[in-house]
């Protein structure tokens, strides 16, 4: 009778659990194994049928240039949004740390960002920052600033820093709420203790607050280059990768190759080469957090 129970009890959990198991199967595996399929066919959009080609797609794109720049561009964008978030949030959550009146407030208009649809920022954004009829470029010249209209994005030395500002403040709200959270479970007598050891503001940062929430800003680290690096509305919605692919980052390259030459063997290819470069740095980033772990444990 026990047994009964027992397989009872977990084929009752199974059944439980199973349509979440049928979502994630449907939404995350089947894409997963069709990209790995397909990257070993000549699969096309418009042609029927298809050939194994085996690693021939594997070989184009790792000789195809644009595809390195591509990535370069990636890895640029990925490190310089994500250094700028992390700086500006952190900024913001110890501020925020030190109001004691207003708070939520000041907190629920920091995250404004955080709220709007990508292509509501998106389409912001390109008026703002219009060269002909935007506000700032006028702004400019008008205040004497300018001789002429700046072109925040057609100009190949403004575009890139553009776009980095634009992610940077609407990443950044995200890092601050978490940081603040985190900030608020640190201990306070442990900074009145370091206080009255003679402590300054910057050895209690270094030997106190950074080690309570080190692990949490791992954290957020390794989610955000991820989202980061795989990030295509943004720069899509107001680039398109121009001018001049200057802002063509790996997943654009990949919608391009995709679903503007129609060749999906090629386009999965890339996925699953993205696929293998984001699992080598995730294990990279745990390896750190796993090491904090332990010393923190």
């Amino acid at each position: 009778m026990r047994l009964n129970n027992r397989y009872r009890t977990k084929i009752a959990g199974f059944c439980f659990i199973l349509p979440a198991l049928l979502v994630v199967g449907l939404l995350l595996l089947y894409p997963v194994i069709s990209s790995i399929f397909y990257s070993f066919t000549s699969k096309h959009l418009i042609k029927p049928g298809y050939d194994f080609v085996f690693f021939d797609n594997y070989i184009k794109i790792l000789t195809d240039k644009d595809f390195w720049m591509s990535f370069l561009t990636s890895v640029r964008w990925t490190i310089v949004s994500l250094i700028g978030q992390i700086v500006v949030g952190f900024t913001a959550a110890l501020a925020l740390e030190r109001i004691r009146h207003g708070r939520g407030i000041y907190r629920t208009l920091l995250i404004i960002p955080w709220a709007f649809p990508s292509i509501v920022i998106a389409l912001s954004w390109k008026w703002i920052l219009n060269g002909v009829s935007g506000f700032l470029p006028n702004f400019l010249v008008k205040i004497g600033l300018c001789q002429s209209a700046p072109q925040f994005f057609s100009s190949g030395g403004l575009v890139f820093p553009t776009l980095v500002f634009i992610n940077i403040w609407f990443g950044a709200p995200l890092i601050m709420v978490n940081v603040l959270s985190a900030l608020q479970t640190v201990p306070k007598d442990q900074y009145e203790a370091a206080q009255l050891d003679g402590a300054s503001p910057w050895q209690s940062f270094i030997h106190i607050t950074l080690p309570h929430i080190r692990v949490v800003v791992g954290l957020l680290v390794v989610l955000r280059t991820i989202w980061v690096f795989n990030n295509f509305d943004t720069i899509y919605l107001i680039t398109g990768g121009g001018p001049a692919n200057l802002t063509q980052t790996v997943p654009i390259y990949a919608y391009n190759v995709g679903w503007g030459l129609k060749q999906l063997g090629r386009s999965s290819a890339v996925t699953v080469l993205l696929l293998i470069f984001l699992l080598i740095v995730c294990m990279f980033y745990f390896k750190i957090l796993d090491k904090w772990e332990k010393e923190g444990a």
